[in-house]
C-alpha cells in the first residue's frame, strides 16, 4: 500500500552489506482518506519486508502490505464496519481478488546532510506506478528504523468512486483523488555472507 515528508537519513552500521527483516508487529502502515467534509483513518497490517544497507546507504527495499487487514480507527461500530467494507470492495481496493499490494524501492539519491529522496513502485490492484517521497531511516548497529508519508493518487490504480475528476454533482460526497500512507518501520539486520568464490581445479601431476 504505501505510502509526502521524510527528512533524513542517519547511518551508524558497517559498511558491508546488510539485510534488514521488517519487524510486522512494531512496524505501521497507517492510511488517511478525506471528503470535502470530514476524513478517515485507520491501519493496514504488513505481510513482510525486507531493506538492503550496503556502505551506509539503504539500496534496495520491498514491502508487503496485507489489505485484508485494513481498519478504521476514527469510526467504529456499525458504520465503521461498513465503511471498512466498503473500502475492501471492487469500488476500492478489491482486498478478495488483491489481498496484497507492493511497495518496491526502486532508488535513493542523496540531497545533502543525509536527507534522500526515495523513488518506488507501488503496486496496488495489480497496477504498478512510480511514487516518489523523502525518507528518514535511521540504522544503528543491527537495528533500522525508516519514516515517511507517501501520497498515492488512487485513481492511477483504477479507483475512480466519487471523484469529482470522473463523476459530476457529488457536492460533499466528493473524495479526493489522494489519500496518505503514513510509513513507520522497524527493522533488524544480519549480515549478507560474502559468495562464495569458484575454486581452481587441481592441477593434474605431470608424467
Amino acid at each position: 500500500m504505501v505510502f509526502a515528508a521524510v527528512s533524513a537519513v542517519t547511518v551508524n552500521a558497517a559498511p558491508g552489506p546488510m539485510t534488514f527483516k521488517v519487524d510486522v508487529a512494531k512496524s505501521t502502515f497507517k492510511w488517511t482518506g478525506k471528503k470535502i467534509a470530514s476524513s478517515h483513518w485507520g491501519y493496514i497490517k504488513l505481510n513482510n519486508g525486507m531493506l538492503t544497507v550496503s556502505n551506509g546507504a539503504v539500496t534496495a527495499g520491498d514491502i508487503n502490505v496485507n489489505m485484508n487487514t485494513m481498519d478504521c480507527q476514527d469510526t467504529k461500530g456499525e458504520y465503521g464496519d461498513k465503511l471498512i467494507g466498503h473500502l475492501k470492495s471492487e469500488d476500492f481496493f478489491g482486498t478478495g481478488k488483491y489481498p496484497s499490494s507492493m511497495l518496491k524501492i526502486k532508488s535513493l539519491t542523496s540531497k545533502g546532510g543525509n536527507q534522500y529522496d526515495v523513488k518506488a513502485d507501488l503496486t496496488i490492484k495489480g497496477i504498478t506506478n512510480e511514487v516518489s517521497f523523502p525518507a528518514t531511516i535511521n540504522v544503528k548497529g543491527t537495528e533500522l528504523t525508516a519514516a515517511a508519508k507517501v501520497i498515492v493518487d488512487r485513481t492511477k490504480y483504477g479507483i475512480k468512486y466519487g471523484s469529482g475528476s470522473f463523476f459530476d454533482n457529488l457536492g460533499d460526497k466528493a473524495i479526493d483523488n489522494n489519500f496518505e500512507l503514513d510509513v513507520n518501520l522497524v527493522a533488524m539486520g544480519e549480515a549478507v555472507a560474502p559468495a562464495a568464490k569458484a575454486k581452481k581445479p587441481a592441477k593434474k601431476a605431470k608424467k
